[in-house]
């Protein structure tokens, strides 16, 4: 069986912006700004035989704030700088309530029948508790970045980091790799 990280993509491979006090997506690829030494940390994990599978919520498109066109342009210059295997974008909104929207694991689901994934031998590494509870949810591993998204929620994640490089570092220690 296949494994993979499973990557949000605000917060955890680029940096996000503060409107009007809210931490948001860019807007569009010239506000994208990719935390340093993600290529590097992403490479640890495609020598260690991971495909690398972002798993985004984008519910500006159902707001009507945000179209479709410009998050995959977003997520084009992400894949054209970032060893990325795969990039799956939940569109809607929470009263959508659809299957594909973390906190639920429908795109975690949908890679494990594509990739033929072991979802237990995989990890979800987020910066929210929607991340952690989808991960959870599919049965993998969980690594939390930072700790402000999940004030005042029950987060139980497997692990908890400060950045994506300790993120990598806890993956490849659980694999028993360096």
């Amino acid at each position: 069986m296949e494994r993979a990280v499973f990557l949000d993509r605000d917060g955890v491979i680029n940096k996000t912006m503060i409107r009007n006090g809210k931490s948001c997506p860019p807007a569009n690829p010239s506000e994208l700004e990719i935390f340093p030494d993600i290529a590097e940390n992403l490479g640890r994990l495609h020598s260690a035989g991971f495909k690398i599978i972002v798993v985004t919520n984008q519910p500006d498109v159902a707001r009507g704030t945000q179209t479709r066109e410009m998050v995959e342009s977003i997520n084009s210059v992400i894949k054209l700088r970032l060893a990325i295997d795969e990039f799956l974008v939940c569109y809607h909104d929470t009263a959508d309530r659809c299957s594909c929207r973390k906190p639920k694991p429908g795109l975690l689901l949908q890679s494990a029948e594509k990739y033929g994934l072991s979802l237990n031998n995989c990890f979800m590494v987020g910066d929210r508790s929607s991340d952690m509870e989808a991960g959870k949810s599919a049965g993998c591993r969980t690594i939390l970045i930072g700790y402000q998204a999940t004030k005042g929620k029950a987060v139980h994640p497997d692990y908890r980091v400060d950045n994506f490089c300790q993120a990598v570092d806890v993956i490849l220690k659980q694999r028993g790799e360096k």
